[in-house]
């Protein structure tokens, strides 16, 4: 019989009849078993964060600071257990988890906790045309409980992400984790038992209910009466869903949605740079991340020689044991995903695309069950082409050609999505002029996934609902409350 990862409520593992299978992509193979959350599971669990929150909210902001930066020392002492499962759970190369994952995981605690202590709350004072005279204080008050509901592409990184300034705000949370990758939430909820124990805390600030989104787990936990807001990382399309569902009970939502981000090169840009870079935002994570390059435009004097260096970068990854230091691109997350990217790369040929590289299934010794596929450039792709309007959510990209400023803010904007974008250039006044016309929540110069947790996140159009980061985080998990003390 395999192991069973439990549901965490109240402080509690929590098992259930009901079980689902954790697939190792890397391999193909079951790890474990996991036990599904019910309506009556949900229930419980907001039921347990709601009668914890009260005595969590009065806190003070130093105390639950404390908390936070006590959480993040549980997560770095129990580093390997955390960086094993999530290799476990997602296949990627222990290179990237032990870089940006795992330590994440902790700095997100550490950055919503220092963002507390400083966190400062406005005053106005009021003098009206015929004298009376008042001092307005606005104070942050907690939404009580919310549902935090997570993608599997980087799963401890972007939980916590949602959890820490969710309790740093003074509310309790309920997280659905992805059904391909539970096993982190559920470590997470061992750290902040034995921390709430520890600060005389009540245990059910953090729950955990494992399960699947249409009639399980996560639409029981958006249609909950007690669940006064959801966050949701994920694909635009179950966005979409979830603000319906939520929509009866007017909930608060947060959404981070889908991607079709473009990388901008212009001819005057450090060639050694913009292709390393473009390389990293097409490939890391094999492509799985919201931040990922899909499209990129290249002015056409280097967009030659770009491709080509390009073409050597995607060939020079390395498919492997993802515990292998050596080894730099991992499988994709699972057979219904790769499935759905190879459709891509299906369609592509059938077009008559150029394939510069990759555009199949690659080959892995040792690892023949696993869900791997090749890392795969296109050239010679048509406007209308799903290539560049369709998230693909792959290790892949289009790279196309354009003449002139104007051309290339207008391709990047040619999309549903608003996420990010990547520019490269030595000129600053371009640099600026194209960072503002290209429609995307975030815009890199020179650079991709230099991240300032301080600073809004967040995209436009199909993209997503709101920001998150630094004061916009507690702008989202807090009620503003306007205090008028009248003085005269």
């Amino acid at each position: 019989m395999r192991p069973a990862l439990p549901c965490f409520i109240d402080g509690h593992p929590v098992l259930t009849s009901s079980r689902f299978p954790d697939t190792n992509p890397a391999t193909g193979l079951v790890v474990r078993d996991v036990c599904e959350a019910g309506a009556d599971e949900v229930d419980r669990a907001v039921a347990a964060a709601k009668r914890a929150q009260p005595a969590w909210a009065k806190r003070s902001a130093n105390a639950r600071a404390a908390v936070l930066d006590a959480i993040a020392a549980g997560i770095d002492a129990r580093r390997d257990d955390f960086l094993r499962a999530e290799i476990e759970d997602t296949g990627k190369p222990i290179g990237l988890a032990s870089l940006i994952d795992i330590p994440r995981g902790a700095a997100n605690f550490r950055a919503f906790a220092a963002q507390l202590r400083t966190l400062s709350e406005e005053t106005f004072q009021t003098v009206t045309d015929d004298g009376q005279e008042a001092i307005n204080l606005v104070v942050r008050e907690p939404l009580g409980v919310v549902g935090v509901i997570c993608p599997w592409n980087l799963p401890l990184l972007l939980m916590t992400w949602k959890v820490a300034p969710a309790l740093a705000a003074g509310n309790a949370v309920v997280v659905k984790p992805s059904e391909e990758t539970p096993h982190t939430a559920t470590l997470l909820g061992e750290v902040i038992a034995t921390v709430l124990a520890g600060a005389g805390l009540p245990q059910g600030l953090y729950n955990v209910v494992h399960g699947f989104g249409e009639k399980s787990a996560g639409a029981f936990l958006v249609a909950h009466p007690d669940v006064n807001a959801i966050t949701f990382t994920g694909e635009s399309r179950t966005g979409s869903a979830i603000m319906g569902a939520a929509a009866p009970s007017l909930k608060r939502l947060s959404f981070e949605l889908g991607g079709k981000n473009a990388a901008v090169v212009f001819a005057d840009c450090d060639l050694d740079a913009a292709v390393a870079g473009t390389a990293r935002s097409t490939f890391m994570n094999t492509g799985q991340v919201c931040l990922c390059t899909e499209r990129i435009f290249v002015e056409r004097p280097i967009y030659a020689e770009f491709l080509e260096r390009l073409k050597v970068a995607a060939m020079g990854r390395v498919l492997g044991d993802p515990m292998a230091a050596t080894t730099t691109m991992g499988p994709l997350i699972s057979k219904v995903h790769r499935d759905k990217v190879l459709g891509f790369y299906d369609g592509a040929a059938a077009a008559g695309v150029d394939v510069v590289c990759g555009g199949t299934v690659a080959n892995v010794a040792g690892f023949d069950g696993g869900f791997w596929i090749e890392p795969t450039l296109w050239a010679n792709v048509k406007d209308d082409s799903p290539l560049l309007t369709d998230e693909v959510f792959g290790p892949c990209a289009a790279v196309v050609p354009f003449d002139d400023e104007d051309e290339a803010v207008a391709r990047a904007n040619a999309t549903d999505y608003g996420l990010a974008a990547a520019v490269w250039t030595s000129n600053l006044k371009r640099a600026h002029r194209v960072a503002r016309g290209i429609d995307a929540g975030l815009v890199w110069v020179n650079t991709w996934y230099l991240r300032d947790l301080r600073t809004p996140f967040g995209g436009m159009k199909r993209s997503g609902v709101g920001r998150e980061g630094g004061r916009w985080s507690f702008d989202f998990y807090a009620e503003p409350k306007n205090i008028c003390m009248r003085l005269t």
